[in-house]
């Protein structure tokens, strides 16, 4: 194993023992550093064998021509992330004094266009949610997995991490780790407290596995944690049940739960803290497909409209 090699897999820990990151985003974090060091190697830099360094050598002429190389076949959004992948990876070596000098000081992020946030209609939220079988097990746990989402808004990633114990019925919320396992607290509504109620009896039935403490509330059919793509395709079937035309996953719901609220006049600052989003900026596209309704606002209300 090369020495840079080496320093990928002492990144990794890092990011998953101290700097708490999802097992996602650490392998999306790696893949994207490995994708610099096969840069390198084929384009003639020595690695370094074991034992030595050659990371050192990685300058500025390095980072730009791989990241013209990028530019040629990638989206700005995916350069972004690979960009903010090794941001991490240098600033890592730089504590760890494998290094001496950032190589990507001075490289900043593409700007990113921001698109349309896809969501529903509230008539269409309720024709999907209306859909939805009743009876058997994988259907109870289908109708909690769409209720939670669209009462309560989280990420996918937050809702197949949930355990039991994260879920307080007395007090209608959910404790969840979002980005950076950060933890907050989060409504849910009656409705999907009571698909949870129902899916948790199935549970115990099916599996013979109680529905409290450390357990995973979402099991997959073979009595195991249940994974983000098999509840993208939970999504997707109930829409394409209910017949809505629109291509959209679970973060598709989290908009329309974020949208519902906005429209019923719920402030950004709130929404912001049920998301679980850093910045407000990030909460704020909310505002542009509201446009028409921002813009009815302000006729009525302001008096030089």
């Amino acid at each position: 194993m090369t020495e840079f090699a080496r320093q990928i897999e002492g990144f990794g820990a890092y990011l998953r023992d101290q700097a708490r990151f999802s097992l996602h985003s650490v392998k999306g974090y790696l893949t994207d550093v490995e994708g610099l060091r096969r840069y390198l190697e084929e384009n003639g830099l020595d690695l370094g064998s074991p034992g030595t360094s050659s990371l050192q050598a990685v300058d500025t002429q390095w980072i730009r021509g791989y990241l013209k190389t990028l530019h040629e076949s990638r989206k700005k959004s995916t350069i972004g992330r690979k960009l903010a992948a090794l941001k991490g990876f240098f600033r890592y070596l730089l504590r760890e004094g494998v290094i001496d000098r950032d190589p990507l000081v001075g490289f900043s992020t593409p700007k990113q266009e921001s698109p349309l946030v896809t969501f529903l209609s509230v008539d269409e939220a309720f024709r999907v949610l209306g859909c939805l079988p009743e009876e058997g097990i994988l259907p109870a746990r289908d109708r909690a997995v769409m209720e939670v989402l669209y009462s309560s808004g989280v990420r996918v990633s937050e809702l197949v991490g949930l355990d039991w114990r994260d879920v307080d019925f007395s007090l209608g919320v959910l404790r969840v780790f979002g980005k950076g396992s950060k933890e907050r607290i989060v409504p849910v509504g009656e409705v999907a407290l009571a698909a949870l109620r129902d899916y948790a009896d199935h549970q115990r039935g099916r599996w013979g596995r109680a529905a409290r403490g450390d357990e995973p509330v979402f099991l997959n059919r073979f009595g195991t944690r249940i994974t983000t793509r098999s509840v993208a395709r939970i999504v997707e079937k109930y829409l394409r049940l209910a017949g809505i035309p629109v291509r959209m996953g679970p973060h598709g719901l989290r908009h329309t739960f974020a949208t519902h609220l906005l429209n019923a006049g719920a402030d950004l600052r709130s929404i912001q803290e049920l998301l679980g989003h850093v910045s407000l900026s990030t909460t704020q596209r909310y505002t542009h497909v509201n446009l028409d309704q921002l813009t009815a606002v302000y006729d009525r209300a302001h008096p030089r409209a």
